[in-house]
């Protein structure tokens, strides 16, 4: 039986062009060996999906929440949605204190029933297991914050196996590279 992935990124403040390059390195994965699934969108450019989806002509099954940049925006500022055998909880994350801590976001998340927490805001990719919770930042495809540059993540789901995380980098002209992220 194949497996699922979902594409998340966050934090694209207007840069279509790396986002394009994401959604085309995502339209490439071929079935039915590597197919993205479904994407998941953290904030602060959700304006620019449909501008960089039309671009590559990627579209799938996207969920996508607002942040705190994302003026006059219908989208809601949570989402929970069930991939995989999982429940995922997913947030910008500004309204949790993040620099302080993730008692806040986790219980948020608890509260949904959700075992998979999906945020951005920091723009640091990230991946935790805390009080039972596995914890993603996908980085900023836009304006990153760490050393390793403008990034976004795939999690893997297989049957009877827990899930993966793998980060990924947007490189000089678009380029795509595999990140090692601690």
């Amino acid at each position: 039986m194949d497996g699922k992935k979902l594409l998340v990124f966050s934090d694209t403040h207007g840069s279509i062009a790396p986002l394009t390059a994401v959604l085309n390195w995502a339209k490439d994965r071929l079935p039915p060996d590597d197919t993205i699934s479904g994407v998941a969108f953290l904030g602060d450019g959700i304006f620019d999906l449909s501008r960089a989806a039309e671009s590559s002509g990627f579209y799938c099954d996207w969920k996508a929440v607002c942040g705190n940049n994302d003026y006059r925006s219908t989208v809601p500022e949570e989402v929970v949605f069930d991939f995989c055998d999982y429940r995922f909880f997913m947030c910008h994350g500004h309204h949790h204190s993040l620099y302080g801590g993730f008692q806040s976001l986790i219980g948020a998340a608890r509260s949904t029933q959700a075992n998979v927490i999906l945020y951005g805001h920091t723009h640091i990719p990230s991946c935790k297991n805390i009080d039972g919770f596995l914890l993603v930042n996908p980085g900023s495809v836009g304006r990153p914050r760490s050393r390793v540059g403008a990034s976004f993540a795939v999690i893997e789901c297989l049957p009877g196996e827990p899930l993966t995380v793998q980060f990924w980098g947007i490189g000089d002209k678009g380029k795509i590279k595999e990140l090692k992220i601690q």
